[in-house]
């Protein structure tokens, strides 16, 4: 039982000399940040759309995905503000499996997190120099956000590591909104603690440094359902859940309280199709309950070029995820043009 030390890692600082980001790009990520921070602040009635892949496996299917994206974006501008998913990391429950293009840029090879590394933030300024879009990614490892920090634009903590505390204290230091997840059984109150946390200031140590941090403003809500002790879904999109989050909301006075609901997970059971029944239900909620329609700012989905998912091989479908099923590209298409219908 020991560590085998294979190669030690570049610093955030040396990676971003390697790929650098120039002026022009900090300015347009500055400007999309505002914007988004603009619809979860209430000062902007649309909502988010916090799109994409279960996993960004492959960068030039990802952008593929990305650049339709952008011309959908064109048509829903008024309506609705597209944030595109480009998870670089993917928690496994059991270690088992593929842990994203972080770890393995290419899926059928060996692991090479060097190579992940300069991947990964390749990918992330694609994006952010080809379209109009800042991405959003996971913070999977609080200690790596660094090597992605001045080209994000949305981070989310997932069911799994929300009720860490090195993840919280993190959070309250990040200069970008950050969604905290309910956690993995469905428990709403470790969310909450986890959104007050991340929004109060904290002294901790970080990089090898004593960091002081002033608490993230714009830290909030993503209900993605969760499992009971029998291993049952229990989703939490129903008009009951989301008006019982919303009310707990009003007793915590937390600063911006927003909801994002994720429509798969276990609030879809990971019937990928779902999802866009899942998001009607929920426009419904909100055009029938006007605390609703306040509180509630978005959507997270799960969409690919093509709809389901498959195995790792040497013979991968082309935009398939190669994690969780997702909806496929023509179904996003409609979905999208749906949301913005019944806005």
């Amino acid at each position: 039982m020991s560590f085998i030390y294979k190669k030690e890692m570049p610093s955030a600082e040396h990676l971003k000399e390697l790929l650098p980001i120039a002026s022009e790009y900090k300015e347009k990520r500055s400007a999309k940040m505002k914007k988004i921070e603009n619809i979860l602040s209430g000062n902007d009635p649309r909502i988010l759309l916090i799109i994409g892949p279960c996993s960004a496996d492959n960068e030039d299917s990802v952008c593929a995905y990305i650049y339709n994206l952008a011309k959908v974006q064109v048509r829903v501008q008024d309506k609705i503000l597209i944030v595109p998913r480009v998870y670089t990391n993917k928690p496994r429950t059991t270690g088992e499996g593929y842990k994203g293009m972080m770890h393995q840029p290419d899926p059928s090879d060996a692991p090479n997190a060097f190579k992940g590394l300069m991947a990964i933030r390749r990918m992330h300024l694609r994006v952010l120099q080809e379209t109009d879009f800042v991405a959003a990614d996971e913070m999977l490892y609080p200690d790596n956000h660094p090597f992605l920090d001045d080209i994000l634009g949305y981070v989310a903590v997932g069911a799994r590591s929300v009720e860490n505390q090195q993840h919280r204290l993190v959070a309250s230091g990040i200069d970008l909104p950050i969604g905290m997840k309910n956690g993995t059984g469905g428990d709403i109150g470790v969310m909450f603690n986890a959104i007050y946390a991340a929004q109060h200031g904290h002294d901790f140590i970080y990089h090898n440094h004593e960091v002081t941090t002033n608490g993230n403003p714009f830290a909030h809500a993503i209900l993605r359902g969760g499992v009971d002790e029998h291993g049952r879904n229990i989703p939490n999109y129903h008009y009951e859940d989301l008006l019982r989050v919303a009310q707990e909301y009003e007793t915590h006075h937390l600063l911006h309280p927003s909801i994002i609901v994720d429509s798969n997970h276990n609030n879809s059971a990971k019937k990928y199709d779902e999802q866009p029944r899942i998001i009607s239900e929920v426009l419904h909620s909100m055009n029938y309950n006007p605390l609703l329609r306040k509180m509630i700012k978005g959507f997270m989905v799960e969409s690919y070029l093509e709809p389901g998912n498959q195995k790792i091989s040497d013979h991968q479908i082309y935009g398939k995820s190669i994690t969780d099923p997702c909806l496929g590209w023509t179904e996003t298409e409609a979905m999208i043009y749906s949301i913005a219908e019944k806005l």
